[in-house]
Parts: C-alpha cells; sequence; structure tokens
C-alpha cells in the first residue's frame, strides 16, 4: 500500500492531501490565522463558573469564553493551580515537579464552584476548536505529545495504547517508559513505539521535558490570557501522527516548509528522509497529483461510487444522515439480497473514507439497503469496522438495527471540512449554481460503465456544448481515457437545447437508452 502526503503552500494557508494507492482520503487545512488549534496551551483566567452545567466560562482570548466542563477539570487541578500560582508569582524556579508537593485529588463527581473560582489563574489547553457560534473547548488536564509518548504533567501513570496486541510487548514498553520517566510525571505510549528502542524514547521525552520547561518560563511574565505553548506546525504534528514505513512520497512545493519538513523527517526516520520531495512546475501540485479533481467529486451532497452505486450526504442542526441508493445498478445473475449486500460493501468503503475526508463528527446515521439475512449485516457491519481502523478520531459503531440504520458517533474537534463543489450556472441570469464540470462527468462516466457493460456495440452521447468540450478537449482527452478503458469509442454530439445538467446516451438505431 502506498501512501503519498501532498503539501501545497498558499499565501495565507497550507493544504496536506493524503492519498493511499493515489485515492484521496484525508484532506487537511492549515490557516495562519488560527490561534486556537487542538493541543494550545493558555494561560488563562477563569471568568465565571455556572453550577447549572457544573462547568466554567474562561477567557482565552476568543471573542467567544471557552468552556470548561469539571469532567475535563482532571482530578489534579488542586496541584495544578497552585504550581500555576507559584510559577507565575516567581516564587517556584524549578519546574520538574520533582520535589513539588501534589494537594489532594478532587471528588470525580463534585461541584465546579467548590474547586475554582472566578478570577482564578490557570493553565488549560485546546481539546475541541471554535465550531459554528461556541467558543473552543478547553481541558486543564494537560499533555504534550511527541512523536512515540505523550507527556502527562501532576501525574504518575503509565499507559500503552491499546492497538499494542502483544502483551509482551506492553511489558517491555511498560517497563522501559516506567525506568526513564521523572517523578510527577506520567506517560502514555503512542502505539508507534512498538519495537522501539529506550534511546529513541528517552530521546523524544527529554523533548518534551524541555517544551514543559520552556513553558513554565513564560509564566511569571505571560500576560492573561495568552498561549504559552504552541501545537508543533501543521505538516511536523501531522507527520508526528500518522507517519510510518508505508510512506512512499512527501511532496511540497515550497522550499522553505520542503527543509522543515525534510528536517522533521530525517529526526524520526532517517532512513525515510529521501522521499521528502520538492516539487517545482507551472503545474499546479493538487493539479499534478490529481487532487483537485477528486475534491470535486468527493465533496457536495451527492457522492457518485462504483457499480453505478451512490451516497446522498445531508447534514442537519444534530447530525449528518447518509443514503445509500443502488443507482442503476442491476445484475440478472444475482438475488436482490446479494446485490444488496454488494453495495453496501463499497458503501461501507467510501463512507469510511468520507468521515476522514469532510472530518464529519458527532452523529452519524447510515441507511443502507435492506437485507433480510443476519449474515449479510454482521459481514457488512465487521466490513464498515475495519475500514474505519484507520480514522485517528474516536469513534464508535454500533451494529445494524432492525430498519437496517447503522449509528456512529466519531469525535469532532475541529470544523467540518466543507468544499464548494458547485459553480455558476452559465445558463442561468438569476446567480443559480450548479454542479462543477468534473461532479457531471464523473456521473457521466459512471453511467457510461454501465451501459458499456450490457454490450451496446455502440453509445452516442448527446450533452451540453460545455461539457461536450470539456469530455472532447486535451491530450489525452476524457473520452480517449473511456476508449483505454472500455475499447469501445463514445460519439459526443453537443445539443445547444440541453440544460447544462442534461445528458442522454443513445444506441446505434438512435433509441435513447434507459
Amino acid at each position: 500500500m502506498d501512501k503519498e502526503l501532498i503539501i501545497r503552500s498558499g499565501s495565507d494557508n497550507v493544504d496536506f492531501a493524503l492519498l493511499k494507492d493515489g485515492r484521496l482520503v484525508e484532506l487537511q487545512k492549515d490557516e495562519g490565522g488560527n490561534n486556537f488549534s487542538v493541543g494550545d496551551v493558555f494561560i488563562a483566567k477563569i471568568r465565571k463558573a455556572v453550577p447549572g452545567l457544573n462547568a466554567a466560562f474562561v477567557n482565552v482570548g476568543y471573542e467567544k469564553d471557552a468552556f470548561l466542563h469539571y469532567h475535563d477539570l482532571g482530578p489534579k487541578l488542586p496541584s495544578l493551580l497552585k504550581f500555576t500560582k507559584r510559577v507565575s508569582t516567581g516564587k517556584l524556579k524549578d519546574y520538574s515537579l520533582k520535589n513539588f508537593p501534589f494537594e489532594k485529588d478532587i471528588d470525580k463527581d463534585g461541584k465546579i464552584n467548590d474547586v475554582i473560582k472566578s478570577n482564578q489563574s490557570t493553565l488549560v489547553q485546546i481539546v475541541k476548536e471554535p465550531i459554528s457560534t461556541k467558543g473552543p473547548r478547553i481541558s486543564s488536564e494537560l499533555s504534550i505529545a511527541g512523536r512515540y509518548i505523550v507527556l502527562v504533567p501532576f501525574s504518575d501513570r503509565i499507559s500503552i495504547s491499546q492497538k499494542i496486541e502483544d502483551r509482551e510487548e506492553k511489558d517491555r514498553l511498560k517497563r522501559l517508559v516506567k525506568s526513564i520517566t521523572p517523578q510527577g510525571f506520567g506517560v502514555i505510549v503512542r502505539t508507534v513505539a512498538e519495537g522501539k528502542k529506550v534511546a529513541e524514547l528517552d530521546k523524544d521525552l527529554q523533548n518534551l521535558i524541555g517544551r514543559w520547561t520552556a513553558m513554565c518560563k513564560k509564566l511569571d511574565k505571560a500576560h492573561h490570557p495568552s498561549k504559552v505553548l504552541g501545537e508543533l506546525n501543521k505538516a511536523s504534528s501531522i507527520l508526528r501522527d500518522i507517519f510510518n514505513d508505508t510512506f512512499t512520497n512527501i511532496h511540497v512545493d515550497d522550499e522553505e516548509l520542503y527543509i522543515q519538513i525534510k528536517d522533521y523527517v530525517q529526526e524520526i526516520a532517517p532512513k525515510k528522509e529521501s522521499i521528502v520531495k520538492l516539487y517545482q512546475s507551472n503545474v499546479p501540485i493538487f493539479e499534478k497529483f490529481g487532487v483537485e479533481r477528486q475534491i470535486k467529486t468527493s465533496f457536495g451532497k451527492t457522492v457518485s461510487m462504483a457499480k453505478g452505486a451512490y451516497l446522498v450526504i445531508e447534514h442537519t442542526e444534530a447530525l449528518h444522515v447518509v443514503d445509500v441508493n443502488s443507482g442503476n445498478r442491476s445484475n440478472k445473475a444475482r438475488n436482490q439480497e446479494e446485490t444488496a449486500l454488494e453495495v453496501n460493501m463499497i458503501s461501507a468503503t467510501e463512507i469510511a473514507r468520507q468521515l476522514r475526508l469532510r472530518d464529519m463528527g458527532g452523529i452519524i446515521v447510515i441507511d443502507f439497503i435492506d437485507m433480510t439475512k443476519a449474515e449479510n449485516r454482521k459481514t457488512l457491519y465487521n466490513h464498515l469496522r475495519d475500514e474505519m481502523k484507520d480514522d485517528r478520531a474516536k469513534h464508535k459503531i454500533l451494529p445494524p438495527s432492525k430498519f437496517g440504520l447503522v449509528q456512529i458517533t466519531r469525535q469532532r474537534v475541529r470544523p467540518e471540512m466543507n468544499i464548494k463543489t458547485r459553480e455558476e450556472n452559465p445558463d442561468a441570469a438569476n446567480g443559480e449554481d450548479v454542479e462543477a464540470p468534473i461532479g457531471i462527468v464523473s456521473k457521466i462516466s459512471h453511467d457510461l460503465e454501465q451501459l458499456l457493460k450490457k454490450d451496446y456495440t455502440k453509445v452516442t452521447l448527446n450533452t451540453h456544448p460545455f461539457i461536450a468540450a470539456f469530455l472532447t478537449k486535451g491530450i489525452p482527452s476524457i473520452r480517449s481515457k473511456w476508449f483505454f478503458e472500455h475499447k469501445k469509442w463514445v460519439k459526443i454530439l453537443p445539443r445547444d437545447a440541453y440544460t447544462y445538467l442534461e445528458y442522454h446516451f443513445f444506441d446505434k438505431d438512435g433509441k435513447q437508452i434507459k
């Protein structure tokens, strides 16, 4: 399996496209003006506690106050508050926590106004970026993520990633990490630490302790509120979280960013340094690697798939709804149950991709095509779970209900990726918009694939002149690609009377094909 990371740098933001075997599976954007990224640590003041919500609103410098729930305080809150106060006033210069006396843990079922007060200074970390009309969601249980481990101040726990299944390896990692972890800190061992030696783990740990120390040094001069520890730049944080031996190429179109990424890869995986490449061409990088085309066809309300099937994705205030449609899928050699299973399996793969691609969060309800056999429903459920294993966001999938619905909850920590795929309609004077040409072409291609499987010897496509030109111009043209793929030539006739979205296929006798 080939994995490629394509990085496009602009004046205001940087776009990251993750390709798996050439197929776009993840798209992220790093906006230069975003000062409230997940992982950032702020020194802030409690504005007010709200007992009815058992939460507090905290001023972190955003236009809306951040939300801090009691359950996000962490058991060591009294120790954190005491440490923050002493460091901020200059009374404590030792940031190691080795000799720092910890306070008693707070009650896990306590009340917010019993543990914090208005105007109190505290360290908080962004766990959910501002979304829609809501301010950031924060936590006072701090953690600093590295390549192999996550450092947790004011803790004594050593935790191992649940994705490491080998019991002996878990025990080995726990022994190693316990021997190098300083007093007053806890550690979470990440999945990528599997098989690593103590020297690599210790180097990562020392780097994290260095970041903690640098943050503490800022506290006595820091304004309230202000950021005292920023997450790594987006490129480094993405590589830290997803980079592994399966990566084959990282293409970057900006020289400064290329040097940063090359240095970071050299640090975390010296043998893979050569896969980082500076892209230099007049053709935009997303065009060259087919990312732009996939963005146009993957976003939007309707998503076409193989076998003529398609998804309809709707977003309401409370949840996302995905409807699976078989489209013009028909196969007389199989019964309805087998056809339903085949379409559902294709849809499950695409849905898992869409959740990552759009970064959809909250509640997602999927209406699969009804299946009567319990073993088929179980097969679908297991397939969907396997397809979502690579999803880094926390999620939970419930088995299909008796109505054929599958419910998914997926963690949302940043705004959903929403890309406009519709363009101004050249036929309309009232400002209406329609699907982009590449979106229409994608549907035409799927319909044509089904027709050619039915042994039509000659097919003619009638379509709007703009679409006809889009299909026939260029070397190679889309029509030429159809010929190489299906070994049949499609005649394309532009029709001035057609609307922008209209197209029809005709057979050799001039009869419209249904």
